[in-house]
Parts: C-alpha cells; sequence; structure tokens
C-alpha cells in the first residue's frame, strides 16, 4: 500500500533546516531564502544515509514521486506539483548537490549512487511510489529505480528525459571535459560567480528551447549563483554513466511514457525515437511547442498528460 505523503516519522524529519549562515551572501541559506522559495510551505528536511534532503510533499492518496533535472531543483516543480496534488499524493526532493539538501552522497553523485541514495530516501519515508515521473536526468533515476528493483511503480514517464548519451563527436568531447573541469580547483565558484550576471543566466536557459517569464529565469538565478550547487551539478556532469545505463534500458519491464517537448533545444526530440527503439512498447507524447522545461512552460499540459497516463495505469 502507498503511504500518503503527510505520514511522518518524528526521528527522520525536521520541520525546518538547522539554521546555516553561508561566508558567502550568494549562498542558498533555508533561514533567509525559504520565505521566497516556491511552495515552502510544503517544505520539510529529512535526514538519510548522511544527507539532509529538503522534500515538499502535498496532497493525499496513491504517490506520484518527481525528480527533477540538472541544474534544477523542487522549484521546478511549482506549477505542477499543485496540480497532480489534487488527484494524488506528490512527493518531490532537491537531489544531491542541488538546491537546498546538504551533505555528501556516500557513494558520489553518478546516476546509479543518485538511485540508491533517492531509494534510501524513499524508504525513510515509508515511500511506495505508484508512479514515477522524472525530469531530463531525473528520468534516468526514476529507470534505475525500478531495473534495479528498488520499486515496481504502476508505470514510469520520462519528461524530456536524458536517457541517451549525445552522439558522436559531441559526446567524445563532452564526457572528458565535463569530468576535467569538475577536478579544477575553484570551478564551481568560477562558474557560480559568472552566473551573477543576470544576463548570462538568461541566456542559457534560452538555450532549452523553453520560453520562461521573468521570475521563473530569476529562480534559475538564485541557484547558479550558489557554489555549492554549481558544483553538484558539475560533479554529477562528471560522473554520470549513460552508455552503462542504455545497457540495461531494455530491462525495463513496467509501463513507460516519454513526453516529449517539440522544441526542446537540450534533448532533440529525436532521442525518443532511439529509445523507443530500444523498447517497443513505450510510448511517446509529444508537447507541441514546448521546449525542454515544458514542465515550467505549461504545467496544465503537463498535467493533462501525466493524468492521461496514471488514468489508463488505474492509478
Amino acid at each position: 500500500m502507498p503511504v500518503a505523503c503527510s505520514a511522518r516519522s518524528k526521528r527522520q524529519v525536521d520541520s525546518v533546516a538547522p539554521a546555516v549562515l553561508s561566508p558567502d551572501r550568494y549562498e542558498l541559506d533555508w533561514e533567509r531564502d525559504r520565505a521566497s522559495w516556491p511552495l515552502y510551505e510544503a517544505s520539510q528536511f529529512v535526514r538519510s544515509e548522511g544527507l539532509l534532503w529538503h522534500v515538499q510533499r502535498m496532497g493525499h492518496g496513491p504517490l506520484i514521486v518527481l525528480i527533477h533535472g540538472t541544474g534544477a531543483s523542487t522549484h521546478s516543480w511549482r506549477g505542477l506539483l499543485p496540480l497532480l496534488a489534487r488527484r494524488w499524493s506528490v512527493l518531490a526532493f532537491d537531489l544531491p548537490g542541488h538546491g537546498f539538501t546538504r551533505g555528501t552522497a556516500p557513494a558520489g553523485l553518478s546516476d546509479a549512487s543518485m538511485a540508491v541514495a533517492v531509494g534510501a530516501l524513499l524508504q525513510a519515508l515509508e515511500a511506495e511510489p505508484r508512479v514515477l515521473v522524472g525530469h531530463s536526468a531525473g528520468a534516468v533515476v526514476a529507470l534505475r529505480l525500478v531495473l534495479e528493483g528498488r520499486y515496481r511503480p504502476r508505470g514510469v514517464i520520462s519528461l524530456n528525459g536524458a536517457l541517451r548519451p549525445f552522439g558522436g563527436i559531441r559526446h567524445a568531447l563532452f564526457a572528458p571535459l565535463a569530468k576535467g573541469i569538475a577536478r579544477l580547483p575553484l570551478s564551481a565558484q568560477l562558474l557560480s560567480r559568472r552566473a551573477r550576471n543576470r544576463r548570462a543566466v538568461e541566456t542559457l536557459m534560452a538555450t532549452t528551447g523553453s520560453r520562461l517569464r521573468a521570475a521563473d529565469i530569476d529562480l534559475y538565478w538564485r541557484l547558479l549563483r550558489s557554489p555549492r550547487h554549481v558544483n553538484g551539478v558539475l560533479q554529477m556532469m562528471a560522473q554520470w554513466d549513460l552508455d552503462g545505463f542504455a545497457r540495461l534500458l531494455p530491462r525495463l519491464a513496467v509501463p513507460f511514457v516519454q513526453l516529449v517537448g517539440s522544441a526542446d533545444r537540450t534533448v532533440p526530440p529525436a532521442q525518443a525515437e532511439r529509445v523507443q527503439a530500444m523498447l517497443p512498447r513505450a510510448q511517446i507524447v509529444m508537447l507541441p511547442g514546448l521546449g525542454h522545461l515544458a514542465h515550467e512552460e505549461d504545467p496544465d499540459a503537463v498535467e493533462r498528460a501525466i493524468v492521461a497516463c496514471a488514468s489508463a495505469w488505474d492509478v
């Protein structure tokens, strides 16, 4: 039986994060920032396996788990989460190295390690997801939870999932470059300093193919100015092994749907066809005119697609 998201353990859940006064005014600080953070009233902090997780949960009924992508946080679900919570319990969290989650993941930030850490969090919450939804790299984490036998939900939904390595010379250059940058001293500080120029963040967000409002970009601006957050992004990019993940993917034995923004410039829509060739029973649902951050551009359209999937799976 799924556990409603309102269930708590006093031993494991803190009502607020401990106050941390950062020496860098650009670092995220929950005591300072929470009142202006999206859905902060739904936030809690959960201790699990050496991590203090920032968790948001709303609603009642069967559980849907939302897993954000590289460089994002719970903020990216701010429009979608309340819509889904009208029907179900919904759980979201900041991945290790991201947002307000603190601590060091014992096995690092590889895709396999992320799945282990998320699995431990769900166990700490005694949560049994009926549907897993992953955006971009979060879709890999969601699928690994199933492929490695940790959970068997009614289905998995990939939202512009980054499920395959970039092909050709781009992949050959990108992976070593990411690893090299992540090892450089002060690389996170230098990149986060660059992000203090809001125009640079606007340019970065435009490359996703999504049309975001100024207030949406401001949230990424706050995240990307944080050296801790940027270091988490770099470490995640450097440690992931999508080639290894691709070898596991054909084993998937639960229903799987790819929601694909037709205007996605981060993960080309053609990648969904490559995944489809590996999983012939999977479905592709196009989201016309939406980019990589489709759930932020048009949460209503994404909610309708998720509702259709979950209804077909009798959730």
